[in-house]
């Protein structure tokens, strides 16, 4: 009898109700299916190429030298050297004076300062507009926060003369996003330079994010952890720089992206106190604390950056003119093949059309699940190429409105996407023979 009612006991529900309908995640699959099939991997957004000398030297430094207490527990907000540094650095980029103690808090990545800003500034019932396409965290950890997803797309407008489409060519329609603010609109989201697309917001259209957040008193989560990955001379300007911004904005950074280092997990939040404050109580009610040795670490290879700041020598100069050449070349190899890329104009990756692909991947009619996400899997098992469906990046309501897309990652070593070439061309070959 004892044991019958226990049994009967654990029929209840046991999972939280926020987690609801936001237990799927898409890279769970799409990089258990790259390890499985996958030859060359250009999913997942992470270089194969080692981080600089002078990164994992100061790490070296940290782990062998005498300070014993990089071993231990650091100041729960950010390791003071680099909270330090991060300030004078942002002083420049932001100019204006910044208090490391209240205006930078460390966080475990740039995921967890995004986690962050959800738990801490949205609260049941309020909106966040959400840009499609997006990263795609963003819409369950606004629903685990108890709020609602809005989305405003960027519509492509391709160019008439038959050239190559660009991710500037993706905009959003400023009468379509207007109608999305209402007195229930808690927060916007920006990620400028933006994954997937690779877009870079331009003044113009941050000036219209901006107005319609101060007309009505919105927060921004600017999520900007590509802001050194940008090409052609293109600059990214910071939506907090602009009038009004700055008391409503909270900044993202990723230590991952900056430094070629996404195993490390040192990201960052910039803002106001009066926003930091409340993601400080989340920070410390969470995860309280990040790796000493690595904020270390970050904070000596900012400290090498602060000194070569502008100078052809830094690293943040060097690093988006190497990717530019492996954009480039990853661009010729996808046109060449007919899978029309987006030029991107920064970030790691490039969006391609497969519509020439049709013939190799039928559609099936009636079918729930998107026809670039099944081309994806095909691909990957098929021919040992990985890369990530756009439709990802879409809300449930959407998907199925942008489906002739995948993303590649051009943050690879030479061979790797040489090795991807071989691929592609074998393909057309394939194809054509």
């Amino acid at each position: 009898f004892l044991f019958h009612s226990l049994q009967a006991k654990m029929s209840r529900p046991v999972q939280a109700r926020r987690l609801e309908g936001v237990d799927k995640n898409i890279w769970v699959e799409f990089v258990k299916l790259a390890a499985t099939y996958s030859k060359v991997n250009l999913g997942q957004g992470f270089p194969d190429f080692p981080p600089p000398d002078f990164l994992t030297e100061a790490l070296t430094r940290a782990l062998g030298g005498g300070n014993h207490m990089l071993h231990q527990y650091t100041r729960a907000f950010g390791h003071p050297p680099l909270v330090k540094v991060l300030a004078q650095f942002f002083e420049k980029l932001l100019g204006r004076d910044l208090d490391p103690m209240t205006n930078v808090m460390v966080t475990v990545g740039a995921y967890q300062a995004l986690f962050c800003c959800f738990q801490a500034l949205v609260d049941e019932g309020d909106e966040v507009i959400i840009i499609e396409p997006f990263f795609d965290c963003y819409e369950p950890m606004v629903k685990m926060a108890g709020g609602t997803p809005v989305f405003v797309p960027l519509r492509p407008n391709p160019p008439k003369d038959g050239k190559l489409m660009s991710s500037a060519d993706w905009q959003l329609d400023p009468v379509e996003l207007a109608s999305k603010f209402s007195e229930r609109t808690k927060a916007i989201v920006l990620n400028s330079p933006n994954n997937p697309l690779g877009k870079v917001f331009s003044r113009g259209e941050l000036g219209l994010i901006a107005e319609l957040c101060v007309k009505h008193d919105v927060l921004c989560i600017s999520d900007e952890v590509y802001e050194w990955l940008v090409y052609d001379g293109k600059q990214h300007i910071r939506i907090a720089s602009l009038q009004g911004m700055w008391d409503r904005t909270v900044i993202i950074g990723s230590a991952g992206k900056t430094f070629s280092t996404t195993g490390w997990k040192v990201g960052w939040v910039v803002g106001p106190d009066r926003l930091l404050q409340h993601l400080r109580t989340v920070h410390q009610n969470s995860v309280y604390h990040c790796a000493t040795i690595v904020q270390e670490a970050v904070a000596q290879g900012f400290q090498r950056e602060l000194m070569l700041y502008g100078k052809p020598e830094s690293y943040f100069v060097q690093l988006p003119k190497e990717l530019q050449q492996k954009r480039d070349w990853l661009v010729q190899s996808l046109d060449d093949v007919g899978m029309k890329p987006i030029i991107p104009e920064g970030t790691y990756f490039v969006v391609a059309d497969i519509s020439q692909f049709k013939s190799d991947v039928p559609d099936v009619p009636n079918s729930d699940e998107p026809y670039d996400s099944r081309f994806a899997k095909w691909m990957v098992k098929n021919k040992g190429l990985a890369a990530i469906p756009l439709s990802a990046f879409y809300s449930e309501a959407h998907k199925n409105n942008y489906t002739n897309f995948i993303r590649f990652c051009f943050a690879k070593e030479e061979a790797t996407l040489k090795a991807a070439n071989d691929i592609l061309q074998k393909w057309k070959h394939e194809k054509t023979s």
